[in-house]
């Protein structure tokens, strides 16, 4: 850790911290009242896997910086060289034109998604989605009069923060009291097999292909002509690291293609390495239309988004010259900021050169053997599930009837891990009722210690907590 911050300083950052930061969601209560005996959580440093806090205590991060990003691991010197020297350069111009980073990193990331073409710069995962809704739009009003504006959304999954990516969200304690919400977004069900919906015949068909047709009945219900695209994560993040069954993306694919339909897919969780693939719908023989992205994609070592689509997509805004409208009338500012792409180009090298990919896999099936000899020592694990560094386990009251525990023990396994130092997620404030996944996605360099070392604190956890 860093000694350079005297205790003194540190004391000032915490108290500077607790009467002006308004943190992200967390209920401030109990380091601001009168009667305050918490201090609020300050990170000071991070090398690797591994962070520092304000007490000096380290923490070995099982949630790459909280919430999926720090693909590569914290103090990469490298990252933070090429960002400085890029901001000396130039640090800015908006994206009305290129720069030379822009244009460099946006070839490399063409170059790992076959059949995309187009890169648009953005500053979050949020804002980029707002851009594919934008364009699903806009091209519904060019070529369909506007009818084919209704944009599909799955139960479960999430796409951001603002209003309108709340309507498209499937966590209903995520857009609870904000809404009025934005018309013309409509909801299919989820598709995981251990919560299976209500009507599957597994002699008739795989989960897989029933939870797929499950969207054509929507789409037939609201009319093919009035749905322009389908919005899903490949894997389902904070609604509880759903993996896909067997056939789902082959046959929801399938639809979309049937009836005209853009398929897009989110990636700002599971891109860039996350899924042991360079983006998680390539583990799944998928050809999207759209493709979002944030997150990893530098790492955190600079904000960027980018949405990718193919040349068809883009040449829906170029294809009538005389027509004054007939663009994407649309910018990010900071879209425009020139350390995101050369924080990515030098993310994405690390990836390559030090086989992150591979390491990835290799991690990954590990640490689902861990989770799998804990649920047969554990009963209150009740599934096991995910692809690559992005796993969760369920936790049920009770295996026969899959009752969910309470959010508050879920909460409190999250706890014991932190007491033993290692951080690790659960499905927070999302899904009413299933607030009870355990949720781990540490960052692509980890070692056979580092997995060992978190499943072997949730075992004590669970220990702890359920007996």
């Amino acid at each position: 850790m860093d000694q350079s911050l005297s205790p003194n300083d540190i004391s000032h950052v915490v108290e500077t911290d607790r009467a002006h930061v308004w943190h992200h969601l967390v209920q401030h209560a109990p380091w601001t009242g009168a009667d305050a005996k918490v201090d609020p959580k300050v990170i000071i440093e991070g090398k690797g896997m591994r962070v520092w806090d304000a007490r000096g205590t380290e923490h070995l991060d099982a949630v790459s910086g909280g919430v999926w990003t720090v693909n590569v691991g914290y103090g990469r010197t490298s990252i933070a060289k090429a960002v400085y020297d890029q901001l000396i350069k130039l640090n800015y111009f908006a994206g009305s034109a290129g720069s030379v980073p822009g244009a460099l990193f946006a070839e490399k990331l063409v170059s790992k998604m076959p059949g995309m073409s187009r890169v648009y710069y953005t500053n979050s995962g949020s804002e980029a989605n707002e851009k594919a809704f934008k364009m699903v739009r806009q091209i519904a009003e060019k070529r369909y009069g506007g009818k084919k504006h209704k944009i599909l959304y799955r139960d479960r999954d999430y796409h951001g923060t603002t209003i309108t990516c709340l309507s498209a969200g499937g966590q209903d304690e995520r857009g609870a009291q904000y809404g009025p919400f934005t018309p013309g977004f409509v909801r299919v069900p989820h598709c995981l097999e251990y919560r299976a919906q209500e009507g599957w015949d597994p002699v008739k068909e795989s989960y897989g292909e029933y939870s797929a047709g499950l969207i054509e009945e929507v789409i037939l219900r609201e009319g093919p002509d009035t749905v322009g695209a389908l919005c899903l994560e490949p894997v389902t993040a904070g609604g509880g690291v759903i993996t896909p069954p067997d056939g789902y993306w082959q046959r929801v694919q399938e639809i979309c293609r049937k009836y005209d339909i853009l398929l897009h897919i989110d990636e700002v969780v599971c891109g860039v390495g996350r899924t042991g693939a360079w983006f998680g719908y390539q583990q799944y023989g998928v050809e999207p239309d759209m493709v979002t992205m944030a997150k990893g994609v530098a790492s955190g070592y600079a904000a960027i988004a980018c949405l990718v689509s193919t040349e068809a997509v883009f040449e829906a805004f170029c294809d009538d010259t005389s027509d004054p409208m007939n663009y994407f009338r649309d910018i990010s500012t900071f879209g425009g900021c020139t350390a995101g792409p050369a924080a990515a180009l030098e993310n994405m090298r690390i990836i390559e050169d030090e086989g992150l990919l591979d390491n990835t896999t290799a991690m990954g099936e590990r640490m689902m053997g861990n989770l799998e000899e804990l649920a047969e020592k554990h009963a209150v694990i009740g599934d096991v599930r995910g692809k690559g560094l992005f796993l969760g386990a369920e936790l049920v009251a009770s295996r026969q009837t899959r009752e969910p525990v309470s959010e508050k023990q879920a909460q409190q396994v999250v706890a014991e891990c932190g007491a033993q130092g290692v951080i690790v997620g659960v499905t927070n404030r999302s899904v009413p009722g299933f607030n009870n996944t355990l949720c781990f996605s540490p960052a692509l360099i980890a070692t056979a210690d580092d997995i060992d070392q978190i499943t072997g604190a949730v075992d004590i956890a669970l220990g702890k907590v359920f007996g």
